[in-house]
C-alpha cells in the first residue's frame, strides 16, 4: 500500500454515485420485491442467498454518498471558503430540494396513505422528516454544519492522525453492539468511551481513502469478501433466531464497513478517461453523468415510483408472487431508476423549479 496526493478534479464522481444510487434502489426494491427471504423454511435456497447478497449490495449506497461527500467537501483545498459562501451552498444543495419533496411527500402521506392531517403529523414531518427517506437529509445536515469544522482538523492530520482516527472509530462502532449482541444484552460497554459517530466516521474516512492506493485485484477481493462474510453472518443470524438477524448488515456491522471501504477505493482507482477513449463511449459516459447529476433527486423521488410499480398503476405489478426475487429485484431497481428520471428531466426544464429539484 501507498499513498500519493490527491484532489477532487480527479476523483471518477460519476461512477461512485451511479454505483450508489443503484445500491439504495437494489435495498428498497429487496423489501418491495421479496418477504420472508430468511425464514430458513420458507424460500428456497438459492434465491435466499442471492436476495441476501442484493440486501448486502444495497447497504453500502448511503456509506458510498457520504464517503464521496466527505471526499469533496474535507479537501484541504477547501479549507479556507468562507462560512457563508459553504452555507449557501449547502442550502441550495439540499435545503431547496427539502422543501420541495418534503412538499410532495406530504401530500403523497395524506392523499395516497391516507394519513389523518393533525398538527402532531406535520410538526413530526418537519422535526424528523415527511418519509422514511429523510432521515438521509437530516444526517447530511448535520454533516454540513460540522464541516467547517472538520476541514481545519483534516488539513492538519498527518498519515497517523487519520490511522488512529479510524482505528478509534472502527472500535468505537462495532465493539460496543457486539458485546451487547454476544451477551444477549447481559454486558454492555459503555457508550462514552468511543464518541465518533458512525457518519462522522465514514465523512473523514472518505477524504482520506482518496489518497490511499492499493492493487485493484486487492480491493476486489476484499469487496467480494466483505459481502460474503455479511451475507454469511445474515444466514447464520436468521437460523439463530431473534431479533438481530440484520446485525451484520448495519451500517456500522464491520463485515459491511469491510466491503463498503474496499469498493469505495475501488471505484476511486477508475480515474476519468482521456478525452480520445471517452469520446468512443461518450454515451456510456453521457448515461453515467445524467444519472449522477440526479442522484439526489432520485433518491428523494424513488419510493413514489417503486410503489407505483408494485401497485400495478402502470398495468402491470412487480412484486414477490409475479416475478421472482432474483429477477424482480434487478428489474423493479432499473425500472424505477427509469421512471424517477422520466419525471426528474422534464421537471428541471421548468423555469427556476430545477434548483429545487436537487
Amino acid at each position: 500500500m501507498n499513498t500519493q496526493k490527491s484532489t477532487s478534479t480527479i476523483i471518477p464522481v460519476d461512477l461512485i454515485r451511479v454505483v450508489a444510487i443503484f445500491a439504495v434502489l437494489f435495498l428498497h426494491a429487496v423489501v418491495y420485491a421479496s418477504n420472508d427471504t430468511f425464514i430458513p423454511n420458507g424460500l428456497e435456497v438459492l434465491r435466499g442467498w442471492i436476495v441476501n447478497i442484493y440486501l448486502c449490495f444495497g447497504r453500502m449506497g448511503v456509506p458510498l454518498f457520504v464517503m464521496l461527500t466527505g471526499a469533496l467537501l474535507l479537501a484541504p483545498v477547501k479549507e479556507h471558503e468562507s462560512l457563508s459562501i459553504f452555507f449557501k451552498k449547502r442550502l441550495s444543495r439540499i435545503g431547496l430540494p427539502f422543501l420541495f419533496w418534503g412538499a410532495v411527500y406530504f401530500f403523497w402521506d395524506i392523499f395516497i396513505e391516507h394519513q389523518q392531517l393533525t398538527s402532531a403529523f406535520i410538526i413530526n414531518g418537519v422535526l424528523s422528516g415527511p418519509y422514511i427517506t429523510f432521515w438521509y437529509l437530516y444526517m447530511l445536515a448535520g454533516l454540513y454544519l460540522l464541516t467547517p469544522m472538520l476541514r481545519v482538523m483534516v488539513a492538519h492530520f498527518t498519515t497517523k492522525h487519520f490511522k488512529y482516527f479510524i482505528c478509534l472509530w472502527i472500535v468505537g462502532i462495532t465493539l460496543i453492539p457486539f458485546i451487547k449482541l454476544i451477551s444477549h444484552g447481559q454486558y454492555a460497554l459503555g457508550g462514552d468511551l468511543f464518541v465518533i459517530p458512525l457518519w462522522v466516521g465514514y465523512f473523514i474516512m472518505g477524504v482520506y481513502l482518496v489518497n490511499v492506493q492499493i492493487q485493484r485485484r486487492i480491493l476486489v477481493a476484499l469487496t467480494v469478501l466483505g459481502l460474503a462474510l455479511t451475507a454469511i453472518a445474515t444466514y447464520i443470524m436468521a437460523w439463530a433466531g431473534g431479533v438481530s438477524v440484520f446485525y451484520f448488515q448495519e451500517y456500522e456491522s464491520p463485515t459491511v464497513i469491510l466491503a463498503v471501504v474496499s469498493l469505495f477505493m475501488l471505484l476511486n482507482s477508475y480515474a476519468k478517461p482521456q478525452v480520445s477513449l471517452a469520446a468512443n463511449h461518450a454515451w456510456k459516459y453521457r448515461i453515467l453523468n445524467v444519472i449522477s447529476e440526479n442522484s439526489l433527486a432520485i433518491y428523494l423521488l424513488h419510493m413514489i415510483p417503486l410503489y407505483l410499480i408494485k401497485e400495478g398503476y402502470f398495468g402491470f405489478s412487480l412484486h414477490a408472487f409475479s416475478v421472482d426475487s432474483i429477477i424482480g429485484v434487478p428489474l423493479l431497481a432499473i425500472l424505477t431508476l427509469m421512471l424517477s428520471l422520466i419525471i426528474i428531466i422534464p421537471l428541471k426544464k421548468i423555469p427556476y423549479l430545477k434548483k429545487f429539484i436537487g
